[in-house]
């Protein structure tokens, strides 16, 4: 699913499958030691699949462990992000000196709960999700667009270490192909807060809905050098 929409030189891991016994290091161990067992499983399968994305650039087995708000703390030299939802774990890495930072969040093709989508959305993308929605059923664009600011946090924590809110980043959801029938296109998302990157404020995205989930990414590339 998520390698759909990533880029080449991007490695990727991901699975529809806990691996509860996956080996965790000890530092990991003592972290997730007085966690319930969904926790436990979503912890573990990450990692897994981290360490397996880690092993695409020649990198050996470390501990990944959460720092500040949750975000996954990479080897030196590595950018990455990590998703797990219902029935679906990945992660994905790259080197630094290739991609500047990574985001990707996976969700249930289903609707938000009530009261979410106003939660997140400013009334320009609650009026376009409405639009997309009377054209074309077999994508929860709420929920696309839920995961498309997801995406756009986990992109952006890294490099500035800021809480970003859901409305400080408005975003422009865009189809490939058919509007009544796509199942694949990209995003833009622009911040409405000084950002950190080459782009300015402007955050291009893609994503995918298939098999009953949608994965979205964004994935910016590294500064040129001169």
């Amino acid at each position: 699913m998520i390698g759909d929409i990533l880029p080449a030189g991007v490695r990727y891991a991901d699975t529809r499958t806990d691996l509860p016994h996956a080996p965790l290091h000890p530092e990991e161990e003592q972290h997730i030691a007085l966690a319930v067992d969904t926790r436990r499983r979503e912890f573990t399968t990450t990692r897994a699949c981290a360490r397996k994305a880690l092993a695409g650039l020649g990198i050996p087995s470390v501990p990944i462990l959460p720092g500040q708000r949750g975000a996954p703390r990479w080897p030196a030299g590595v950018v990455g992000s990590m998703t797990h939802c219902v029935g679906y774990r990945a992660a994905a890495v790259a080197r630094a000196d290739e991609a500047l930072t990574i985001g990707i969040d996976a969700e249930p093709n289903e609707p938000l709960p009530d009261g979410v989508l106003e939660a997140i959305a400013l009334p320009r993308e609650s009026a376009a999700v409405q639009a997309l929605a009377r054209v074309n059923t077999g994508v929860c664009w709420d929920r696309l667009l839920f995961s498309a600011k997801e995406s756009v946090y986990k992109a952006w924590f890294p490099l500035t270490e800021r809480f970003l809110t859901f409305e400080e980043a408005t975003l422009t959801l865009d189809v490939t192909g058919d509007s009544r029938t796509g199942t694949s296109g990209g995003f833009l998302a622009e911040l409405l807060v000084e950002g950190p990157w080459p782009t300015g404020r402007s955050l291009p995205g893609r994503w995918s809905v298939r098999d009953g989930l949608l994965c979205t990414s964004i994935v910016l590339p590294a500064p040129a050098v001169s």
